[in-house]
């Protein structure tokens, strides 16, 4: 019913901006909340950003913020990430998910997942 879809992701140098685009289809109401995780390289999946459809409600995780902006076009059904000031470690496989109820920063709220698309930030 809801299947994210990730594109957006690639090469880019320390310092430089990259934009993911997280494509939603499904009635509103599966997909409350909408939010993007990451998995670097031989590490755990963890959260970085979330938005609500409705309100347009913004949750960051600490190491992104001032650096990752998280938005939304409810008309496109498509959510995006922003992000500035890119480092190495932000090098990961970024997935964008679904969450049928409420915002949240844990993998456990979510329902729907993307496929995933690889960010990689050269030093």
């Amino acid at each position: 019913q809801v299947q994210p879809v990730e594109s957006g992701g690639g090469l880019v140098q320390a310092g430089g901006s990259l934009r993911l685009s997280c494509a939603a289809s499904g009635r509103t109401s599966s997909r409350d909340a909408m939010g993007w995780f990451r998995q670097p390289p031989g590490k755990e999946r963890e959260f970085v950003a979330a938005i609500r459809w409705t309100y347009g409600t913004t949750y960051y995780e600490d190491s992104v913020k001032g650096r990752f902006t998280i938005s939304k076009d409810n008309a496109k059904n498509t959510v995006y990430l922003q992000m500035n000031s890119l480092k190495p470690e932000d090098t990961a496989v970024y997935y964008c998910a679904a969450a049928s109820r409420g915002i949240s920063a844990v993998e456990e709220a979510y329902d729907y997942w993307g496929q995933g698309t690889q960010v990689t930030v050269s030093s």
